[in-house]
């Protein structure tokens, strides 16, 4: 009997060698792609260019090799190698990383290295040594300002510029009177001035007292 469609009049065993043609065909493609030579892939764009800093941190001239997005807390701790200012939440939300440039306290972690050549950016190292500490730093000692230490560089950075900040008349949140004379610093004014700045061992009444006792006339 023949094996042909009624409907169109083609053999199935003409379809069948068809389709196994068509797949003898597509597995020899395959097999000569994979035995072609894989191209190398192409070099990795450099990220950003590497160019020379010039940070003045503590008194000294340091030229280091940055890209331009490297933080100002990075190049301090992993290219100039001072690790007192620490990385805390690195989002500008807990103060550790605290640092003087030209006397303002910002936040290390939210500003780039190369926007600060030629300024004075002064660490809690520069601020003090063992042998003559800071009156901050001496305070903090003198009222157990401190559990773990992790934050206290930051503390104390930000608490040395708020009392100058305090000194040129600038009024806070908690100032109740913006043309009035800057009055003596309340523990309400030092709270809010220093809000910036966590403890997350919760240490506030010791660090209150310490930045009190520095900006008590005695002190200052």
């Amino acid at each position: 009997m023949d094996d042909r469609d009624a409907n169109n009049g083609i053999s199935r065993r003409t379809v069948l060698q068809s389709a196994s043609g068509s797949a003898a065909l597509c597995a020899a493609g395959v097999t000569a792609q994979q035995a072609e030579p894989a191209m190398p892939a192409a070099p990795a764009e450099p990220s950003a260019t590497v160019r020379s800093v010039a940070l003045r941190i503590n008194g000294r001239g340091y030229t280091l090799k940055l890209e331009p997005r490297v933080t100002l807390l990075d190049a301090i701790r992993e290219q100039a190698g001072l690790y007192g200012t620490k990385k805390g939440c690195d989002r500008g939300q807990c103060g550790a990383c605290t640092v003087l440039v030209n006397g303002r306290r910002i936040n290390a972690c939210l500003t780039l290295a190369v926007m600060h050549e030629g300024a004075d950016i002064t660490t809690i190292e520069g601020l003090g040594t063992p042998q003559a500490l800071h009156p901050m730093q001496q305070a903090f000692v003198e009222n157990d300002a401190f559990q773990c230490g992790y934050c206290t560089p930051g503390q104390i950075c930000s608490a040395v510029a708020m009392l100058g900040e305090h000194r040129n008349g600038h009024p806070s949140a908690a100032s109740t009177d913006l043309r009035a004379p800057m009055a003596a610093l309340s523990d309400e004014e030092i709270r809010e001035r220093m809000s910036g700045n966590l403890c997350r061992c919760g240490a506030y009444t010791n660090i209150v007292a310490a930045v009190r006792s520095v900006a008590a006339p005695s002190r200052s």
